[in-house]
């Protein structure tokens, strides 16, 4: 079924009186979100670097972008699946890392409902190294969908091993490893209520339940909480370098992703150093407050990377955002603060809800401008305009 006939089965349903539990558009969304979920998580999804100027252009920044529509194009029938790690996925868009999943729903399981939600919809999940369920179960609750692993790698070399090899055993198809969160960023919100989710024992399962972790701690972490969280705090983000990659090579047999590459010589010297994706990420201005929108930045790292595949997120909040970050050159785009409402919202139907409505958005969207696949999108491009 088409993507944008997720519309007429809304439209269909109101004519029985049924209308959506959930808003289809970004604002009403964040707004319903706002209004249910607790402060301390709302704070830390939401909150941004410094004074977040940074993750409010991320979002601005596709104002300033546009699209010419073509006609007398036959769209009757539109093709947006993509190719991408030997793999052939039915749409562009995955969910991005979110290190909070697991306590954006109320029973702690968001990282298994986010897992539902990518096999119902066919999305893929890039699982986080933060998580309230194990790797293990994320991947098998994903169905038959593909699902990557985000890595932040640990400074202790065994405990990172370990990970990677427990995600390439679990199935995970890519090794997504975050560049930007050695440390955390300066960010306001989280700093006025002196909260920080993970020192409270919060998204910590893939350790705790992780054996070279356990025979670090000498002890089971749930029997020592604080101690599990102060020995995690002290492993947690090793500083990577260019000479770490032929480390993190030979740590698996799975694809490499590096995320977080913004410069054109980044993404030049990871494709020369054999990367298998790059990943243009600000990290939604979460880490730091440099200013420039990363779909401003995203033309010329897919100009270094040449051949080599480019993932992109940051200030994604609609299906038009998702056709202007692909007409830019990305190869697929990840979804995040948007699904987070929706899983605090309703659950894996909440986030399925979400996917749906960006996807059937980002389809029509194609359809209406003359563009019958993600190869017309990118030929077409965008244009660059001084108006917002």
């Amino acid at each position: 079924m088409p993507y944008g006939d997720y519309q007429n089965a809304i439209y269909f349903a109101g004519l029985s009186g049924v209308v959506p539990k959930l808003p289809v558009d970004y604002a009403s969304l964040k707004a319903r979100a706002e209004a249910a979920m607790p402060r301390s998580v709302l704070d830390y999804v939401q909150g941004g670097c410094g004074d977040e100027h940074t993750q409010d252009v991320n979002a601005d920044a596709f104002r300033h972008w546009g699209m010419v529509p073509r006609m007398l194009v036959d769209c009757t029938s539109r093709d947006l699946s993509v190719d991408m790690f030997g793999l052939t996925l039915p749409s562009p868009i995955f969910m991005a890392p979110i290190g909070v999943t697991g306590i954006c729903t109320q029973d702690g399981h968001g990282d298994l409902a986010a897992a539902r939600a990518s096999a119902e919809t066919g999305v893929p999940l890039c699982a986080s190294t933060l998580a309230n369920d194990s790797l293990e179960d994320v991947a098998k609750a994903c169905g038959d969908t593909p699902a990557f692993f985000q890595l932040y790698t640990p400074k202790h070399p065994g405990l990172a091993e370990s990970l990677v090899a427990r995600a390439e055993a679990a199935g995970y198809k890519a090794l997504v490893v975050t560049l930007d969160t050695w440390v955390t960023g300066w960010r306001p919100r989280d700093l006025n209520t002196a909260n920080f989710p993970q020192l409270r024992g919060a998204v910590l399962e893939n350790y705790f339940s992780d054996p070279v972790f356990r025979e670090l701690l000498g002890k089971d972490p749930r029997d020592d909480i604080r101690a599990a969280v102060m020995l995690w705090a002290g492993l947690f983000g090793k500083v990577l370098s260019w000479d770490d990659l032929e480390w993190l090579r030979g740590l698996t047999k799975l694809p490499i992703v590096l995320k977080g590459i913004c410069h054109p010589d980044d993404a030049r010297r990871a494709a020369d150093a054999g990367i298998d994706a790059i990943y243009c990420s600000n990290h939604g201005g979460r880490q730091a407050n440099g200013g420039i929108a990363a779909i401003d930045m995203l033309p010329g790292v897919v100009e270094g990377a040449g051949s080599v595949p480019v993932l992109f997120d940051s200030g994604i909040r609609s299906g038009t955002d998702v056709v202007k970050a692909l007409a830019l050159g990305a190869t697929a785009v990840g979804i995040g603060r948007p699904y987070s409402y929706g899983l605090a919202l309703g659950g894996a139907d909440g986030a399925a809800h979400v996917l749906k409505s960006i996807l059937a958005e980002a389809d029509l969207l194609m359809a209406v401008n003359g563009m019958p696949d993600l190869a017309a999108v990118r030929a077409a491009g965008a244009v660059r305009t001084d108006r917002a």
